[in-house]
């Protein structure tokens, strides 16, 4: 139903593992941020049907090679899982996450 009054939007199916972990809600300015695998999403709550905006943050390559011969698993373990979305100031979003087993932080300049 709510999908049919266009009140709502179905970010992703859900069998594309991403594996959601952080949210991140700014009332204020009406987006949600979403942490998953290898991705932060941006959704604008006030124009449910707009489509999210997506940044592809993985692992580095040599993380990824570490992790599997490591004997991990390469599609559950070897990714970067974004596991923390933190206000920092106006601008500007905390996002860390696994890195492959190598945790890494940055910066998410908010436009």
């Amino acid at each position: 139903d709510l999908l049919k009054s266009n009140s709502s939007r179905l970010l992703l199916a859900s069998g594309d593992g991403l594996d959601f972990q952080a949210l991140l809600v700014d009332e204020d300015r009406a987006w949600l941020m979403v942490g998953a695998k290898n991705h932060i999403f941006l959704l604008h709550l006030d124009h449910p049907s707009r489509e999210p905006e997506k940044i592809f943050w993985p692992a580095s390559k040599e993380q990824v090679e570490h992790c599997q011969l490591a004997g991990k698993n390469v599609e559950m373990e070897c990714a970067n899982f974004i596991r923390l979305l933190q206000p920092f100031n106006r601008s500007h979003v905390l996002a860390c996450g696994t890195g492959s087993y190598q945790p890494v932080c940055a910066f998410v300049q908010l436009g």
